[in-house]
């Protein structure tokens, strides 16, 4: 079978034989003889006889198979000046070796790893190690603040937790020690140990709970890989919730693996030896699946690349990457591509680069506009394939499948749902919508391999959160319509997470922030239309009667309070004072009609709106584009 549709045709008609062939591309310590496992529907399970080690897969089996000479990974940093190219072999004995760290702490299977590390070499081969041991890892984004940090902590409730002295934010040294050691004050749990890789731009403090990564691995015996599982989880990776706490998702080992090394030949066409450049980060779910694990399950190059699109120091470091390593797939966020745009709108940056070898761009993370689909398929002459998924599917729903079959474009469309998932679009009471008809975007139960098997510690959230709101699917939260070919169209978030430059973020969870600031009464936070990033977050406050300082100053610290709660990822630079915020007559905030009146839309006052003369005093502020700091 080479066709999308023959492929597609043969995963609906029968998922069981089409999901056990797959797993043959995978080493099995014992061999599923069963894909799916529905006993205990909705919570499915894939492989659930099958053992293996999904380290192993990714690292070892490469070696074994006489490949160990070859490269695994590459850290290319242009904010350090620095290559370094890992073979598996090489790869092979780091991880055993920080394997053995962890076991010489106390880790075991299934036990916890809390890892905040920036895009360095070590960040991969924790995740790895935690692999290797049967342990489950939780990865938290570098750039979150200390208090984002100890909600994790808690949540996983880790053993060990590995991190660096700092990481680099263009030409800004973020110190993390500082920010883990007050993470670790915050949170209620106690992790055994913290390991701690030192870096030269900043060498943190060690303390008694501390240990250097050097010095450890250094004394470490290499450990075996052990063999768990396929339904054991593999991790746990953290998501920005409605109401503001995160939830852990929960990956399986077998149906994971399974899923990506299908996914990296029928979707972005990358096999043995073949780059793939993911400019993305360890902490998202891009940088679980298409960083670290799929690549390496394939046998295949990993460029793992610590810097920004533009500015280090110019725009034109992913055209110097691809050309320097041999990058076949390249895959980022749009924003990445409109921040080059804008640097360098002509594209003469990539001129004096040999791209001969760059054959698919691929683009993910947030609603790929038409312009910048246009630029970057002007600009390199190679298909430009959009591709939409989130971190509880693990990897694409819906893509241009350059492995199996490229569809034609389409502007605005992801194009068609992968084989295994059944896309579909409901409307408010749950019948299906016609062809065209904007509703709710949902996937049929069960969802294949790799998708989030439950939330962390939390079934009950897992059924509330994503399956309680039509009988037998899955909730998106995004809405969006399917036309008659076929084609699925995402349209936003029917919910309050925002998506800034491919980052999920709860709007929910900044509004607890903001309410926090002893000058405010109440607030709202809204994503609004932003050409860079996709969106951005705005928030609105209304100040406690009495107060009487300066307005700027007041908007200034909750901008301030909002960075040290969450990060500077959270990029929630707009606040402002306002009079009232509009409300139904039951109380609630008509935050969807500011979103549409902010993104210029023409919108009606809501008949169910409480009092329209404070939508009418809000529209100034809405509307208004403040400059970009």
């Amino acid at each position: 079978m080479t066709s999308y549709e023959e492929v597609f045709r043969a995963s609906s008609e029968d998922p069981e034989s089409f999901w056990l062939t797959a797993a043959g591309a995978i080493d099995w310590d014992t061999a599923p003889t069963r894909a799916l496992d529905a006993d205990r529907a909705p919570f499915y399970r894939w492989f659930p006889d099958g053992v293996l080690n999904v380290c192993h897969n990714a690292v070892d089996r490469h070696v074994d198979a006489g490949r160990g000479h070859l490269p695994a990974l590459i850290h290319d940093s242009p904010v350090t000046a620095t290559r370094r190219t890992l073979t598996y072999a090489e790869l092979r004995d780091e991880v055993a070796r920080f394997a053995g760290v962890l076991t010489g702490l106390g880790v075991g299977r299934g036990d916890r790893v809390v890892v905040y590390m920036p895009m360095v070499p070590e960040a991969a081969v924790a995740m790895l190690a935690c692999a290797r041991i049967g342990a489950v890892h939780a990865v938290v984004f570098g750039g979150f603040a200390a208090n984002e940090l100890a909600v994790r902590i808690d949540d996983a409730r880790p053993k060990v937790v590995v991190s660096a002295s700092c990481g680099i934010e263009g030409t800004r040294v973020v110190r993390y020690k500082p920010l883990l050691d007050e993470a670790v004050e915050l949170a209620t749990h106690r992790p055994r140990a913290c390991v701690v890789l030192q870096r030269p731009q900043y060498e943190g403090e060690l303390g008694p709970r501390d240990v250097s990564w050097t010095d450890a691995v250094r004394d470490a015996e290499p450990a075996a890989c052990v063999p768990v599982a396929a339904t054991d989880p593999l991790y746990v990776l953290h998501t920005s919730g409605t109401t503001g706490r995160p939830k852990g998702v929960v990956r399986d080992s077998g149906g994971y693996a399974v899923a990506l090394r299908w996914s990296m030949e029928a979707v972005y066409d990358v096999g043995p030896s073949e780059v793939m450049f993911t400019a993305s980060d360890v902490g998202w779910v891009v940088g679980h699946s298409y960083i670290v694990y799929g690549p390496l399950l394939a046998g295949a190059t990993t460029v793992l690349y610590e810097g920004k699109p533009v500015g280090t120091p110019d725009a034109g470091q992913f055209w110097r990457v691809a050309a320097e390593h041999g990058v076949k797939t390249l895959f980022t966020a749009p924003t990445a591509f409109r921040a080059i745009k804008k640097a360098d709108p002509r594209g003469e940056l990539s001129r004096p680069f040999d791209l001969s070898r760059l054959t698919y761009l691929f683009l993910a993370g947030e609603r790929l506009d038409p312009e910048t689909h246009r630029w970057a398929s002007d600009l390199l002459g190679i298909p430009v394939l959009d591709n939409w998924w989130q971190t509880e599917t693990g990897w694409p729903v819906v893509a241009n499948p350059a492995g199996l079959e490229l569809a034609p474009v389409r502007p605005g469309s992801p194009t068609r749902a992968l084989p295994g998932w059944d896309v579909r679009v409901l409307d408010a009471s749950g019948r299906p919508a016609a062809p065209g008809e904007d509703g709710a975007l949902v996937v049929r139960l069960p969802m294949p391999p790799g998708a989030l098997t439950t939330l962390w510690q939390d079934d009950d959230r897992f059924v509330a959160s994503y399956l309680s709101a039509y009988d037998g699917y899955y909730l998106t939260g995004d809405g969006g319509h399917i036309d008659e070919d076929g084609y699925v169209f995402v349209m936003g978030r029917t919910d309050d997470v925002i998506n800034v430059a491919g980052h999920r973020l709860s709007t929910g969870g900044m509004e607890e922030v903001l309410a926090s600031h002893p000058d405010v009464a109440e607030c709202a936070v809204i994503g609004v239309a932003d050409a860079l990033k996709g969106q951005v977050p705005r928030g609105l406050v209304v100040l406690k009667a009495g107060v009487e300082r300066a307005d700027a100053t007041i908007e200034a610290e909750l901008v301030q309070l909002v960075r040290d709660r969450i990060g500077a990822v959270a990029a929630l630079r707009d606040v402002a004072v306002v009079p009232a915020l509009p409300k139904t007559r039951s109380g609630k905030i008509l935050r969807r009609t500011m979103r549409g009146i902010a993104d210029g839309h023409d919108e009606p006052v809501p008949s169910t709106v409480d009092d329209a003369t404070v939508l009418d005093t809000l529209r100034p502020v809405l509307v208004r584009r403040p400059e970009r700091s």
